[in-house]
């Protein structure tokens, strides 16, 4: 009987071991901090990475990377070039669409779906937000996503991103643009998110169900990796 529980509670803790290794959990209480990353130079003269201090984005970038400064600078620059107007500034029209070999928006496979229309004014916003004056063209992107009301427990093998998505900015006149993606992280199969939190001041893990209870917005995209 002695040896049995020794195996249950070995067994016990190869689970919970195996668990906190699931995506990004080396980075796990590191700092968290608004746009940490840059170019080196100006306009944003931040380093092209760092493993102390992450925002949403960039910590889920980094760890998609594994921490590899290459793959990082593929999967935040269009094809691959750094400079500033050719990061994936946006979710919604840049980040999903570029990176589209490495993730796929799955949530129709978990709950029923609604379409947010997004668009997305990159000149204005650079030009309102950062004084730089650059020739995009206005995109109009169609985001699909759960409402909130329909999510039920997601059954899931491997951890999946998920954004965070609000109806029309309230913050248009200070960005200059509409955004859906106000926020994003990884959903563990235990049920856990795992994010950088503002709220909080670091990378940590929370109950998603719990998070999601009194989540002011639309509801959540979930994302593939491929």
């Amino acid at each position: 009987m002695y040896n049995k529980y020794l195996i249950i509670y070995a067994l016990f803790l190869v689970v919970a071991c195996s668990a906190d290794n699931y995506i990004g959990y080396q980075y796990l209480g590191a700092e968290y901090k608004t746009s940490p990353l840059g170019e080196e130079k100006s306009p944003d003269a931040d380093p092209l990475i760092r493993f102390d201090a992450f925002d949403c984005t960039t910590f889920v970038e980094t760890s998609l990377a594994d921490g590899d400064i290459e793959q990082l600078n593929n999967i935040r620059y269009k094809d691959g070039e750094i400079d500033f107007l050719s990061r994936n500034h946006f979710i919604e029209s840049d980040w999903l669409i570029n990176n589209s070999d490495m993730v796929k928006n799955v949530s129709s496979l978990y709950g029923p779906t609604k379409i947010r229309s997004v668009t997305i004014d990159k000149q204005n916003w650079l030009k309102v937000v950062h004084n730089i004056d650059a020739d995009f063209k206005t995109e109009k992107v169609n985001l699909e996503y759960i409402p909130y009301e329909d999510i039920k427990i997601i059954d899931t093998d491997k951890p999946l991103i998920v954004l965070f998505i609000v109806g029309n900015s309230e913050k248009y006149d200070k960005l200059g643009t509409d955004v859906a993606v106000v926020h994003m992280g990884f959903l563990l199969p235990d049920g856990r998110l795992r994010h950088a939190s503002s709220q909080f001041g670091k990378v940590m893990d929370t109950d998603f169900y719990e998070y999601i209870k009194n989540k002011k917005g639309l509801g959540i995209t979930l994302v593939e990796i491929k």
